[in-house]
């Protein structure tokens, strides 16, 4: 009799747990826009593109490049502060110019915070992305003011569009890529164990055939380290680190559509994973499938549940996405708007 009561218990308690299991796969997520709004100020460029945006102490900092057009000498990178609750105006804070007579376009900005509070701001500068380079600037005192622009050491060239990933140990991991040929990309993952003093590059293996470019990065609670990746064959990519970025999986094809263009995911509080991505396939342009932009969901990684329709129309560019989570839960989306204007959106998520 206590040998049945025991069965009996043991199979309460596996269908117990099965079943919340169950439920929490289960679960249903969307997404609530708060508020919708332009940055850029058009009256200082013709064209703005590749935003990037962190939390401060009293706001939000948004970084983008603008000019008459992208690849040419007067593209600059811009910095823009929200603080009590409204969006001041963009300020250019870094040029492309070598000397009185020598000025190169300059590339997709990063901003990035690190565990010793210090806001980093990387960016490209060069006359195009087969030939740029790295360059960094800091600031101190939340984005006010910044150092003078430092070029990082030779073949390092920072993060290439999505925000690098500080682990507990001290460890960053710098998502970058280069573009050797208009037909041979690679991406590679810039590693520091000393706090950025020094980085080594580790190539994340992908056949020639297979271009892949610009890593966006996700932590999991074991500790593995998964990089989604923009590529060329009407699917994102990935691959995956065990062992602190050290060392990464082939690329292998995951099930999201994807038109070869910039993407961006983070990791939430509550460890969940959101994307931003266009979801169709590539075009005749380059263009092409970007007039879509949706928000993504997933709980390992694997699993991605599109939530969200972020942009909707028959032609348009809404491109390059950046996202993140404030301190308060809420979301927060900037992208390129028809390469005239940087939208920011805010969100929030309920489940049930």
């Amino acid at each position: 009799m206590k040998t049945q009561l025991f069965i009996i218990l043991i199979i309460l308690i596996l269908t117990g747990c099965s079943g919340n299991s169950s439920k929490q796969d289960n679960k249903q997520v969307k997404a609530e826009i708060l508020s919708a709004e332009f940055i850029a100020d058009t009256t200082q460029y013709a064209q703005c593109h590749a935003s990037t945006i962190l939390e401060t102490r009293n706001g939000l900092l948004l970084a983008f490049f603008g000019g008459t057009h992208e690849r040419n000498p007067d593209v600059c990178i811009y910095i823009a502060a929200f603080r009590n609750g409204k969006w001041e105006a963009p300020v250019k804070v870094a040029d492309g110019k070598e000397n009185e007579t020598l000025l190169y376009p300059t590339w997709n900005p990063v901003l990035f915070r690190g565990n010793d509070e210090r806001i980093s701001l990387f960016y490209k500068v060069g006359p195009s992305p087969n030939d740029w380079w790295g360059m960094v600037m800091h600031s101190d005192d939340e984005g006010q003011t910044w150092s003078s622009p430092e070029k990082l050491p030779v073949g390092i060239l920072g993060p290439i569009r999505n925000k690098p990933l500080h682990l507990k140990s001290g460890v960053i991991l710098s998502p970058s890529s280069t573009e050797v040929t208009h037909e041979l990309w690679k991406s590679n993952i810039e590693r520091s164990a000393d706090g950025g003093q020094s980085w080594e590059k580790i190539v994340i293996p992908s056949p020639d055939s297979i271009k892949v470019i610009q890593p966006t990065l996700l932590l999991y609670p074991d500790n593995s380290i998964q990089a989604l990746l923009r590529s060329n064959q009407n699917v994102i990519m990935e691959s995956w680190s065990t062992d602190e970025g050290k060392t990464w999986s082939k690329v292998a094809p995951t099930t999201i559509l994807h038109p070869n263009s910039g993407i961006d995911a983070i990791t939430l509080h509550s460890g969940e994973k959101l994307l931003v991505n266009n979801p169709i396939e590539s075009g005749k342009s380059w263009e092409a499938g970007r007039n879509k932009l949706d928000l993504y969901h997933s709980n390992d990684g694997i699993n991605w549940t599109d939530i969200f329709k972020l942009e909707d129309h028959p032609k348009g560019e809404f491109s390059y996405p950046a996202i993140i989570q404030t301190k308060d839960g809420r979301i927060h989306i900037t992208y390129t708007h028809n390469r005239t204007k940087i939208k920011h959106l805010t969100l929030e998520l309920a489940s049930w």
